[in-house]
């Protein structure tokens, strides 16, 4: 495989009209969390593949399922977000598109060292962390095992281009509000909502315009 970058930035994805119940929580929930809390939230994933990952291991933490943690992906525009942009796939209720979609930018590096000083688990996957084949783990010494070329791709029609592109970094739980370093969103008027949305809730971070982004 390819080296990593030498600042791995991590993804969430995410509908705006969830950011407020996150500020307000201070932390983004992983599934599992969300539901032992009865949380509401506006869902733009795949039901079946989100049941599926409650069920599914994580190798390298035994005894934990993937939808324990809070998955990112290592690259903006993901393909994920190509099919919530389709908005036809036949397992996605959602179909608005991928306006309303905001982007969590946090560093990899910077997640990890706060992941090891809380005693936190952490991991990553080698393709979809919801496929019953992707490999994982948990060492930054690992990282090389990431299909970085493919991460990078913006033509995923190859089929090892595509499984690649979906590797996944899991952080236990859930992932505080202070590790998010930077939300991107579509156009100048998400930047208005998600600017109103920061002031109600007393929570600074920047947010900006990021086409690149988006699809």
């Amino acid at each position: 495989m390819s080296p990593p970058p030498t600042n791995p930035k991590l993804y969430h994805i995410t509908h705006v009209q969830n950011l407020p119940s996150i500020l307000a929580a201070g932390c983004l929930s992983s599934d599992a969390r969300r539901i032992a809390q009865d949380l509401v939230t506006t869902n733009v994933g795949m039901t079946k593949i989100k049941e599926r990952r409650l069920a599914l291991g994580v190798e390298c933490h035994p005894g934990t399922k993937v939808g324990e943690y809070v998955p990112f992906y290592f690259c903006p525009r993901s393909i994920m977000l190509y099919l919530l942009y389709r908005g036809n796939h036949p397992e996605l209720a959602y179909t608005d598109g991928q306006r309303l979609i905001v982007h969590l930018e946090a560093d990899l590096h910077t997640v990890v060292r706060w992941a090891e000083a809380s005693g936190r688990r952490w991991a990553f996957s080698t393709s979809n962390a919801g496929a019953y084949y992707t490999r994982f783990f948990h060492r930054l010494d690992q990282l090389d095992e990431v299909n970085w070329r493919a991460v990078a791709a913006r033509d995923f029609r190859d089929i090892t281009i595509r499984e690649g592109k979906q590797a996944e970094f899991l952080l236990f739980d859930d992932c505080p509000c202070q590790l998010i370093e930077r939300i991107g969103v579509i156009n100048t008027q998400m930047v208005q909502q998600v600017t109103v949305i920061l002031e109600q809730s007393g929570y600074k971070t920047g947010v900006s315009v990021q086409p690149t982004w988006y699809y």
